[in-house]
């Protein structure tokens, strides 16, 4: 069986794709993972996208088209099957890994969706703050501070919330995903293979629904 899983940051996807991975023995493919692999064991394409990185440069689609595809060649592929994370990132992606998998022969069986109201997610990931004196790390909601403005781990009272942190930032990030992941969607739901599953419930609930999606394509 082979998955992609797709959600914007602070959906969950993370932690759903770790309980599919074991639930289903499925062989996880994040891009991150891919690039580092393909760099450590110098493959055609590793070569070309660390040329990039080490100039500073942003790997163009074509060389993590090729990473991707390198990947989906290897014989554990074929044996336990994937479970796709983080690629496609577009909708000229999207289009190359059907031209990819239709090579290789294979078949993608289902897309899961966790959906969540992105205004949710601002409060998830604009909620972490910092201590200025020794770096721990907190959130407003789920892990504050056990005396309010003291930090468990110093004691010290002064804090701070880093840029990439703030929500106006966070909002901008949302709609970058957004813009960019509705066309992916859109065309997987055109060839009937997207699951959309309820993010704003616990962690277990949403693994359950993930279950039953996964049962009904089996």
């Amino acid at each position: 069986m082979n998955l992609l899983i797709m959600g914007l940051p602070g959906a969950g996807k993370g932690t759903q794709a770790a309980k599919m991975v074991e639930q289903f023995n499925l062989i996880h493919i994040s891009t991150g993972d891919m690039f580092r692999a393909a760099m450590a064991n110098q493959t055609e394409m590793g070569k070309l996208a660390k040329s990039y990185i080490d100039a500073g440069n942003l790997v163009p689609d074509e060389v993590t088209n090729g990473i991707v595809k390198e990947r989906l060649a290897q014989a554990d592929i074929a044996e336990n099957g994937f479970l796709l994370d983080g690629y496609p990132r577009t909708i000229e992606q999207a289009q190359a890994l059907d031209k990819t998998l239709l090579e290789l022969g294979l078949t993608l069986d289902g897309v899961i969706n966790i959906e969540i109201d992105p205004s949710i997610l601002v409060d998830r990931l604009s909620g972490r703050y910092m201590c200025r004196a020794c770096g721990a790390t907190y959130h407003k909601v789920f892990n504050p501070t056990k005396v309010e403005n003291v930090c468990d781990t110093c004691g010290a009272s002064e804090f701070y919330q880093r840029e990439d942190d703030k929500p106006e930032t966070v909002k901008n990030r949302l709609e970058v995903n957004i813009a960019q992941g509705e066309p992916i969607i859109a065309h997987y739901r055109e060839l009937g293979l997207v699951s959309a599953i309820e993010g704003d419930q616990e962690i277990a609930n949403v693994f359950a629904d993930i279950e039953k999606a996964v049962d009904s394509i089996k």
